[in-house]
């Protein structure tokens, strides 16, 4: 964190400048290079740290609306060469931004707000996220930013590849693509010095085991999955990418804004219920966006951009997420499960809204305003209902940094 000029979510170029200051500073140890370049033409930058074959990679900025994760690479590029132990035998590996593009697209450095975050969002349509295109798309048209990614992978063959992920409201949970035993101790015990609530009811995690609280491993290749609509499954990610190798990915998520509603391991009393109407809720919400995209659209002729087309996207998911909720409830639905399914309910038009608002506003569309209020009702909704409190943000990254350490000295015992 001392590389910051100060304690916000930095950007690419910030990110790139830290990192080359480092590989200066600690020549021999450090080295930085480009492998590769993204659709518009950024470059992809690698750090590492060490020589050893055992190798960890650490992903930031998959997802550029969650933008904790370059500032946790710079703390944890910083805890490897301070603490010699971590690279006696492994080598550390950090891409320092996997989607250079989106992250120009997302311009929230430091919200003060859940308003504030969302008018300045940005999330990628799904084919056009670097680590979910392979689930979605042939091997023919997957975007530079996924080649190189598993370009990586394949010189590294890391023993562990950790992505660093978040959430706008809720709280941290892991998710792996093997077990690693072990890993929910430290885990929890970080969460509750530093006052993050553990989500143990993800619905990203909807019908996974787990493996303690808040640390779910994802289910074989041909498991069903618990919504089958969602075009994106994981399991055919560059999560997975690793596994060729003998290795394996842990998704480290960690809350901008923590809600205690998400890790109450209660029976809920009236699941199937309440899960009904919280898909008549995001039909409802998904609804009024829809009437303003199809009175714009007819104006918008020859409009086309990234965000267009994940507004659109994200509307696409609605019916049939809705459809797959209204089926039964996993066994033993918690209250904290139907917590993060409202949550999901909230943020899926909110984020459509969001975005389409930029693309009126940029075109001075009279659609504008009214999804300028639809996202100030909707993000005022959402912190009030979930009782939001700011995490700050050394405690994101303490928090994810120890998740990830952690998570390579266990999985290194583990292979040992």
């Amino acid at each position: 964190m001392s590389l910051l000029p100060e304690l916000r979510y930095p950007t690419v170029t910030e990110l790139t400048t830290s990192a080359r200051a480092l590989a200066v500073q600690q020549r021999g140890v450090c080295g930085l290079r480009q492998v590769g370049v993204s659709r518009a033409g950024r470059p992809l930058h690698l750090l590492s740290v060490g020589h050893a074959r055992r190798a960890v990679l650490v992903v930031a900025g998959a997802h550029a609306n969650e933008p904790t994760g370059g500032c946790t690479l710079l703390a944890l590029a910083e805890r490897v060469l301070s603490e010699r132990e971590l690279r006696d035998d492994t080598s550390w590996h950090f891409l320092l931004c996997a989607d250079p593009d989106g992250a120009s697209l997302h311009v929230t450095p430091a919200p003060r707000s859940l308003l504030e975050y969302h008018l300045g969002f940005f999330r990628p349509a799904g084919p056009e996220q670097p680590e979910w295109s392979p689930a979605v798309l042939p091997p023919d048209r997957l975007p530079p930013e996924t080649r190189a990614l598993t370009r990586v992978i394949d010189e590294l063959r890391p023993y562990l590849q950790v992505t660093l992920h978040g959430t706008d409201l809720g709280g941290s949970w892991v998710q792996l693509t093997k077990d690693i035993p072990g890993l929910a101790e430290p885990f929890v015990k970080s969460a509750a010095q530093l006052h993050i609530p553990v989500e143990t009811g993800a619905s990203d995690a909807a019908g996974w085991p787990a493996s303690g609280p808040g640390v779910h491993v994802m289910p074989a290749v041909g498991a069903g999955a618990a919504y089958p609509s969602m075009p994106d499954d994981a399991r055919h990610s560059t999560w997975f990418h690793a596994h060729r190798y003998g290795g394996l990915t842990a998704v480290v998520e960690v809350p901008m804004w923590a809600s205690d509603m998400v890790d109450d391991p209660a029976p809920h009393p009236a699941p199937a219920v309440a899960i009904r109407r919280l898909a008549r809720r995001l039909l409802r919400d998904a609804t009024e966006v829809e009437r303003v995209l199809a009175d714009a659209l007819p104006r918008l002729e020859g409009v086309d951009g990234p965000l267009l087309r994940a507004a659109r996207w994200s509307l696409e998911l609605v019916p049939g997420l809705a459809a797959d909720w209204t089926h039964a409830p996993p066994a033993d639905t918690t209250m904290a499960y139907v917590g993060s399914v409202d949550a999901f309910a909230r943020r899926l038009p909110l984020r459509a809204a969001a975005m389409l608002r930029r693309v009126l506003q940029e075109s001075d569309d009279r659609g504008a305003p009214r999804l300028e209020r639809l996202v100030e009702t909707w993000s005022d909704a959402f912190a009030d209902r979930f009782r939001a409190r700011w995490v700050p943000l050394e405690h994101q990254v303490e928090h994810q940094s120890r998740t990830v350490v952690a998570a390579a000295l266990h999985a290194r015992a583990g292979a040992a």
